[in-house]
């Protein structure tokens, strides 16, 4: 049963995962109970969207540091004045979208974000809707014996995988960070425990897991495959489609997301923040 709420409104948008919140404009400087009852809504739904958030950067960033600390992206170069947003643009004749591959944010850091944030600025008139997954969902529907197997397991995610340079080569070339290094690993558990809601997820993704700790690339290979399936199938997914002042915020410790890319010959440009968060255990 959903959970009421007296400062906002919320809307699931689908079975598995995602909500709409209404009744909260974050350009007029949210309270503390409001606040509150988002990041709820959040560890209930795993990404929620609100509307019409035509806001300025100093009003946007000061809601997202309402839930935590501000971590930078390592690759990109935040705006001018406001370092801490990271701006994603697609240019009308670029052809290949940022992170446009299911993923969670940065997992080859040793700290991953526990949350982003995406506004949407400038959409094209149809296409680049964003398709999530809920990973609480994939690791729920395995099987005993695969919980069994995958328990303990730990896996390697790196930021050099070649499918997902290519998506951030454009953004690189225009606003990419001089000091960042070539690449960035980390190691996480295959099934990681959500420090807020005590619920395991399983925390593997296409874009950045390269292997099984201690085992190869190609002995990991099969088992990644059937993980990286099964997390995405449509029972476990929700789509959002973009306007502009549109605001999506996810919990990147239990969520997975896709950017569609069907809009080559129009621009797109989103303002994303990430907030810093635990390291998985």
């Amino acid at each position: 049963m959903e959970q009421s709420y007296e400062r906002i409104s919320v809307q699931p948008i689908a079975g598995s995962l995602g909500a709409e919140i209404s009744g909260a404009y974050i350009g007029e400087g949210l309270d503390t109970a409001a606040i509150a009852e988002i990041r709820r809504a959040l560890l209930r739904h795993n990404v929620v969207f609100l509307r019409d958030q035509h806001v300025t950067s100093a009003q946007y960033l000061d809601f997202a540091t309402q839930f935590g600390e501000v971590s930078e992206y390592p690759f990109l170069e935040g705006l001018p004045d406001y370092p801490d947003i990271t701006p994603v643009i697609k240019q009308e004749d670029e052809t290949v979208n940022f992170g446009g591959i299911w993923h969670t944010d940065t997992s080859y850091l040793e700290r991953p974000p526990m949350g982003t944030m995406l506004l949407a600025r400038e959409v094209p008139p149809f296409g680049g809707d964003t398709l999530f997954a809920n990973a609480y969902a994939a690791y729920d529907a395995l099987s005993d014996g695969m919980k069994r197997l995958l328990s303990g397991l730990r896996a390697v995610a790196t930021s050099a995988k070649a499918d997902t340079s290519r998506t951030r080569e454009d953004l690189i070339r225009d606003f990419g960070r001089k000091e960042a290094r070539p690449e960035y690993t980390a190691e996480h558990p295959v099934v990681r425990t959500h420090p807020e809601t005590g619920r395991k997820a399983l925390y593997v993704n296409i874009a950045h897991t390269a292997r099984f700790a201690d085992m190869t690339e190609e002995e990991s290979a099969p088992l990644l495959r059937y993980l990286h399936e099964h997390q995405v199938r449509p029972e476990f997914t929700c789509r959002f489609r973009w306007e502009p002042g549109s605001l999506a915020f996810w919990d990147n410790r239990c969520t997975l997301h896709n950017p569609v890319n069907d809009y080559d010959g129009y621009r797109r440009e989103m303002h994303r923040i990430t907030l810093r968060g635990d390291i998985p255990s």
